[in-house]
């Protein structure tokens, strides 16, 4: 065991958060922490990174475990991104530097110089040490979980107080990711990233050599990553050895067997509880009165007493009570995406979408972030232009939009007020109506402005189930929700008859609810019928078709890539965008992809050349080499796809 808590107890003023906790992490395990919102997750990290102490109980660590938590970070201001990054590596930078200090000391003396040996002792020692510590390898490393988690390399000079929320928690996340602590608590680590960074950490983590212990409500992560969920309940931990799926299945069998125990005992106190009232009777009723009968009541109570009570299980706990109901419907064509373009300046988002959503059809909007999803769903709203093309909103359309947006931080309107106002409600009916969105009694007063995450997110639900539209709009909806909140979100959907269109980085909410992928990624737009682990199969088909094709022209490429990346003096000139031409057969495609695939990988493999590690021009260059290819070889999939061909 790496980490054993025993009948840890916490408060948080009057309030019990922890009541009972008692669990153990072994070495090496992948560990999910679930459970509701508020119900003590964060509150257990913060004993077990040592920042609060437990009321009552016991927590234990390993001696010498280092432990590493989010929350733990420096703020870096003052720092730039790269300074912040290189936290990590602080020791062996450390001795780079003297390594330096040494090298010219020793250019400026002779060896016949008392000192010089002295110096060259040193030198060979740190030297040694740095190697030890990957010191060659740090700007590489960088590089890699900086690119992993999408820190692109133009943020490195940038302060890193001017990033916002989001961009600081990733290079938060990457500078614990490369401090490889021997213990990681994540709290929430797939919120701010996209898909690819998404499945970057999952990859990351499984192959990680240290405990992982992860907050989250991102069920596809959880099935990924872990193999042992702890839940917080009540107050106390209870442990599943399997991924969320699993988890799931044991949960359900194991309530149903409390409650069939619960339900088991019940029969048996209701039978010895009348015996004892029996017994008493017979004892007063008796002539003459016979005292063994009030013996025996006596004794079948202690046996009752000192039975221990089975609790009733709660085999469904309340969550928001989110029902999706439209006034009206809208025509057949709820929504039209013609020849739709959109650029900031010389970066160009998208270009060429063209996309039909019927009425009561379902899309999920993908990308990475940055992509301009965000941006379509305000082009759609009316709120942004199209360079070119048109997003028309088809007829007796109702919206219904659910923006990305923060808690408002200065905020005193109460929830009842803010809720009234915006759905024109008596107080009485308002407060019905936001205890279904779990705001009960004094709750109802807090101030908007106080609200978690999860609470505004309930609270914009709640107004947007009153307008009753025929199409909703909704960006990052599952953002901050915990997973009942999610599931209920879920079901609301399957059964809401209109239309919705949602950006959303939540794959097993993409996966139940969305038939449709729209995806935006390297300037191009496609639509794609299918779940989202159809979406990825495809994707990895066609990429697997185009690499094996067999074709002389791409060995040639493909040598000539091995040879640029072999020498990597000077990075090659970025690819050449192709633009739609004549119709192109299947085997044109699966060339240039193919090529292009090849020259990515083979500059993959010279990004990790050691000589390379401390070389921070040459390797800036060859990952913005790389990002361009990555660009085009997206288009050429995009063109792929809406080729007549296909």
């Amino acid at each position: 065991m790496i980490i054993q808590c025993q009948n840890v107890k916490k408060y948080h003023g009057a309030q019990e958060v922890l009541k009972d906790v008692t669990l153990g992490v072994r070495e090496g395990e992948r560990v999910g922490l679930i459970g509701r919102n508020g119900c003590g997750k964060t509150t257990l990290f913060t004993l077990l990174s040592g920042g609060e102490t437990p009321d009552s109980g016991q927590i234990s660590i390993r001696r010498g475990s280092a432990v590493g938590l989010l929350a733990q970070i420096q703020d870096g201001a003052g720092q730039s991104v790269r300074s912040v990054l290189e936290h990590s590596f602080a020791e062996p930078l450390a001795w780079q530097t003297r390594l330096r200090e040494l090298e010219l000391r020793m250019s400026a003396m002779g060896a016949e110089d008392t000192q010089w040996n002295e110096c060259l002792r040193e030198y060979g020692v740190l030297q040694e040490k740095f190697e030890r510590a990957g010191g060659y390898e740090i700007e590489s490393e960088i590089q890699r979980v900086a690119t992993g988690l999408g820190i692109p390399a133009g943020q490195f000079e940038r302060p890193f107080a001017s990033l916002s929320g989001g961009e600081k928690t990733k290079v938060g996340l990457a500078v614990l990711l490369l401090r490889r602590p021997d213990v990681l608590l994540l709290d929430e680590p797939t919120n701010h990233l996209d898909m690819d960074a998404i499945e970057w950490l999952e990859q990351f983590l499984s192959g990680y050599a240290g405990t992982v212990i992860a907050i989250s409500h991102d069920r596809y992560f959880l099935d990924a990553v872990v193999t042992k969920i702890i839940e917080i309940e009540d107050g106390e931990a209870f442990i599943y050895h399997t991924n969320y799926s699993g988890y799931q299945k044991e949960k359900e069998a194991l309530l149903l067997q409390q409650f069939a125990d619960y339900q088991e005992q019940q029969k048996k106190i209701k039978k010895m509880q009348e015996s004892i009232k029996r017994l008493i009777e017979w004892g007063n009723n008796a002539n003459p009165p016979n005292p063994s009968f009030h013996r025996r009541a006596a004794s079948m109570q202690k046996a009752l007493d000192r039975m221990v009570k089975i609790k009733r299980p709660i085999l469904e706990r309340k969550s928001m009570d989110l029902q999706l109901e439209q006034q009206d419907r809208s025509g057949s064509r709820a929504l039209v995406l013609e020849e739709v373009s959109k650029s900031y300046g010389s970066r160009l988002l998208f270009a060429g979408a063209n996309a039909v959503l019927r009425y009561g059809e379902t899309a999920a909007l993908i990308g990475g972030n940055g992509a301009g999803k965000s941006t379509l769903l305000r082009m759609v709203l009316g709120l942004e232009e199209a360079d070119t093309g048109s997003c028309a909103i088809g007829s007796r359309v109702s919206v219904g939009y659910l923006a990305q947006e923060a808690v408002p931080e200065n905020s005193r309107q109460s929830v009842l007020s803010y809720f009234r106002e915006e759905a024109g409600m008596e107080e009485g009916e308002a407060r019905g109506q936001l205890a279904r969105f779990l705001f009960y009694g004094s709750d109802v007063f807090k101030s908007v402005g106080g609200l978690s995450g999860g609470e505004w997110t309930r609270l914009r639900f709640a107004v947007l189930m009153h307008r009753k539209p025929n199409l909703l709009l909704l960006d990052e909806p599952t953002n901050h929700l915990d997973i009942d909140s999610r599931e209920a979100l879920e079901e609301a959907l399957e059964e809401y008859p209109g239309t919705v269109l949602a950006v959303s980085h939540d794959r097993y909410f993409i996966n139940r609810c969305f038939h449709t992928i729209w995806s935006i990624g390297g300037g191009a737009f496609t639509s794609f019928p299918g779940s989202y682990d159809y979406f990825k199969e495809k994707q990895a088909e066609r990429r697997i078709a185009a690499a094996s094709a067999p074709s002389s022209e791409s060995g040639d490429r493909a040598a000539a890539g091995r040879n640029h990346a072999q020498t990597a003096a000077e990075p090659a000139a970025p690819a050449p965008r192709r633009k739609s031409g004549p119709a192109r057969d299947a085997a044109y495609w699966e060339q240039a992809i193919g090529d292009a695939e090849s020259r990515l990988k083979e500059l993959d493999t010279a990004m990790l050349r050691p000589e390379l590690a401390s070389d921070a021009e040459r390797l800036a260059a060859l990952h913005a080499e790389r990002e361009e290819l990555a660009r085009e070889i997206d288009i050429l999939y995009a063109e792929w796809t809406e080729s007549p061909e296909q």
